[in-house]
């Protein structure tokens, strides 16, 4: 599939796109672009207007300057959306694109009118220990310098489970390898810094939260904290998958984000 591309916040912005129906925007994590969006690309046209962008720092699209935060993501992914007479979609994010999906929603509501929420977090500030916040950190500022082959070997094990087919594996060290160090710098400082929890009880759009059963980087009591605080927010398990879980269990990822739809339509 061919990348589109447009300006918004000033930047270059790079997508891809298919389909007609209710607009479906998704929000890959780091380390990422839209090409992890392959498999609902092909498989969830026949109902929606699939649009997975390029976060600036990824990808086709520009990098943002020094300083970029999570809130400038958001109201870029929100003019984005305008451009693309997509407002409001429903917002799947996944991981680091979960939290983007939940920024969006604080600063702009109307542009929401669902949220799937998939293996990420209330901020890595938000859902994890502040040592591993900064172990983490830490990594992103020293792999940031390094070529891909010497970091993302010690990436995917988090990222995919054991079982995973190799071709996924093959697929997802693809992408990575063609990271951009200063937007994945920016981002992992982005999300690092990233706290949500005082945005959860405020969220009144339905909300599901779609979740690997074996995800090792948000493991399943993430997923809880969220469900607890979120109201209403339904929580749906998929077993026998890793973090990335539209890559690892495709079928059953798209089978949940239909179903949720599909009860809103």
């Amino acid at each position: 599939m061919s990348e589109l591309h447009v300006e918004a916040g000033g930047l270059r912005v790079a997508y891809r796109r298919a389909g007609q129906g209710p607009p479906l925007v998704l929000l890959h994590g780091i380390l990422a672009d839209s090409r992890v969006w392959r498999p609902q690309l092909d498989s969830l046209p026949d109902a929606f207007d699939v649009i997975a962008w390029d976060a600036p720092g990824t990808g086709g699209s520009g990098d943002p300057g020094a300083g970029f935060g999570m809130e400038d993501w958001a109201d870029c992914l929100a003019e984005f959306l305008v451009r693309l007479d997509a407002a409001p979609a429903h917002v799947l994010g996944l991981s680091w694109g979960g939290v983007l999906a939940q920024e969006l929603y604080a600063r702009h509501p109307e542009r929401v009118l669902s949220l799937i929420l998939c293996d990420t977090y209330a901020g890595w500030k938000g859902s994890l220990a502040p040592e591993l916040v900064a172990e983490r950190l830490a990594g992103c500022e020293r792999e940031a310098g390094l070529p891909p082959s010497e970091f993302l070997p010690a990436w995917l094990p988090g990222l995919l489970r054991r079982e995973a087919p190799p071709d996924v594996r093959d697929e997802m060290e693809r992408v990575m390898s063609d990271f951009h160090p200063a937007g994945y710098l920016q981002m992992g400082r982005a999300v690092a810094a990233s706290d949500t929890r005082e945005l959860l009880p405020r969220i009144a759009v339905p909300t599901l939260l779609l979740w690997g059963e074996e995800d090792a980087r948000s493991p399943l009591g993430v997923a809880r904290q969220l469900e607890e605080a979120i109201p209403g927010a339904e929580l749906a398990v998929i077993p026998d998958c890793g973090h990335v879980s539209n890559l690892d269990q495709p079928a059953r990822f798209d089978a949940e984000v239909r179903r949720f739809l599909a009860r809103l339509a």
